[in-house]
This record gives C-alpha cells, sequence and structure tokens, in this order.
C-alpha cells in the first residue's frame, strides 16, 4: 500500500476553505499554476488528527513539500514520516515546489530541504535541482541528495525522460516520443509508475541498483507519456494496460 493521503478532521472541512489549483496550458501543454487558499484545509491537520494505523501499515509514504508552508500541518507531516519509517516504511517524497504557496524562497529551501533528508526515494524535476542542493545540474542534485542518505534520486527532465541515480551508478532514461496536449500531472505519472514497478521487485530501497532504478524510471516515462496525450491531470492518469502497451 502506498499511503498518499492523510485524513484530517472533520472540524477542517466543515469551517475551512477548500484549497483551489487553477491551471493554465500555453498552446505546447505547458502549464502554469495559481492557488486560493483562505487558509485551505489540506493546511490544518494536526498531529493529535493523523490515522495512525495507516501509517504503521503502510509500505510507502509518500510526502511532498505542501505540506511544509504552514502549521499545523508541517509539524503532523514530519510526525507521520517517522511514525512511518519507524514501522518500517519506505519515505517518497517529490519537492513539487509552487513559489506562490511560500512567504519567501529561502522558507521554501529550508522546509524542503528538511525533508529531503528524511526520505528514501525523492523525485524532483530539472527545475528544483538549485533550490533543493544549490547544485543546477541534474547529475550533481541527484549525487547530492544521495550522499545526503536518499537510495535513489529520480530527476525528470522534460521530453528527455530522466536521469536516476541510485546504487553503483547514474543514468539517462530516455522518454517516449509523444505530442502533449497537457503537461499537467506528467511528474505525478511518473512518480507513480515509477513507485509500482519498485514495489513489484519487492527490494529495499537500498537493493536499487542504478540497472533496478532505470528500469523503474522506464515504466515512469511510459505513465508520463500517456497521462500528457490527454487534457486534465487526473482523467488522463492512465491505467496499467495503458502503460505496459507503451511499453511494448
Amino acid at each position: 500500500e502506498i499511503t498518499t493521503r492523510l485524513v484530517g478532521s472533520e472540524m477542517c472541512i466543515r469551517d475551512r476553505f477548500t484549497t483551489l489549483a487553477f491551471v493554465a496550458l500555453d498552446p505546447g501543454g505547458e502549464r502554469s499554476f495559481s492557488f486560493a487558499r483562505k487558509p485551505g484545509a489540506d493546511t490544518c491537520l494536526r498531529q493529535e488528527e493523523l490515522d495512525c494505523q495507516r501509517l504503521r501499515d503502510t509500505r510507502v509514504l509518500h510526502i511532498g513539500s505542501l505540506s511544509m508552508t504552514r502549521e499545523p500541518v508541517r509539524s503532523a507531516t514530519v510526525a507521520a514520516v517517522h511514525m512511518a519509517r519507524d514501522a518500517g516504511a519506505v519515505i517518497s517524497y517529490d519537492p513539487n515546489y509552487r513559489a506562490s504557496l511560500w512567504p519567501s524562497q529561502e522558507a521554501a529551501e529550508e522546509q524542503m530541504r528538511r525533508l529531503a533528508r528524511q526520505a528514501d526515494l525523492i523525485k524532483l524535476s530539472d527545475q528544483e535541482t538549485e533550490l533543493l542542493t544549490g547544485e543546477r545540474g541534474p547529475r550533481q542534485a541527484a549525487l547530492a541528495l544521495r550522499r545526503q542518505g536518499a537510495a535513489c534520486v529520480a530527476v525528470t527532465l522534460g521530453p528527455e525522460g530522466a536521469l536516476v541515480a541510485a546504487g553503483d551508478g547514474v543514468v539517462h532514461v530516455p522518454g517516449f516520443a509523444v505530442t502533449a496536449v497537457d503537461t499537467t500531472g506528467a511528474g505525478d505519472a511518473f512518480w507513480g509508475g515509477f513507485l509500482h514497478r519498485f514495489l513489484t521487485l519487492n527490494v529495499h530501497p537500498s537493493e536499487l541498483t542504478a540497472d533496478r532504478a532505470a528500469d523503474c524510471a522506464r515504466w515512469g516515462n511510459a505513465v508520463a507519456a500517456c497521462c500528457i496525450r490527454k487534457r486534465g491531470a487526473i482523467p488522463a492518469m492512465p491505467s496499467l494496460r495503458e502503460a505496459e502497451q507503451m511499453l511494448g
């Protein structure tokens, strides 16, 4: 099981505004984001409201940095990571930087890097490398995160696919040639495909070799390629059969 959502209290749902994300597309399918938070219900989750049993039972806890933008959800996120890790879960992390949700870039760097130090598997885009590590190049950034303790790091490169660092090396995994209609959700699709393959391998993150990580990234590239051929992040997410067809 992959736990990707922590359930908050009914009070948050009743009394707080639901955060909204608005996506604008350019002619090439690239997107820009704007958000509405008043604050959002997603920022109101408190540590005592965590679903502790779910966290103890999960194989992978996936987290992003948007829950680190403010309290009380920041403390709840950190507590969830420690709880899941203590129970043996793999910690998966995608920083998913959205500048307008942070009070400053410095605050974003501090909190995003804080989570990176707790993660076993990290996915970031080539636009987030310097923010997360101080390194501009994908290879240098991936190796920097590995030195901090991550077992595997994947840097997405848009149409060029992804670069993965794990075990004994660094590998570039080419993307699939498709016509992009809407790139919204491409990163999430990539990481979903990557984690799916990782779980089928049934290995500990420390057992991921460069070749195994590249295999996971190829799955990620296939799922992302399927996703961007359609409009809308959620409706565009492919089935397992569609991903397998893309893989050939």
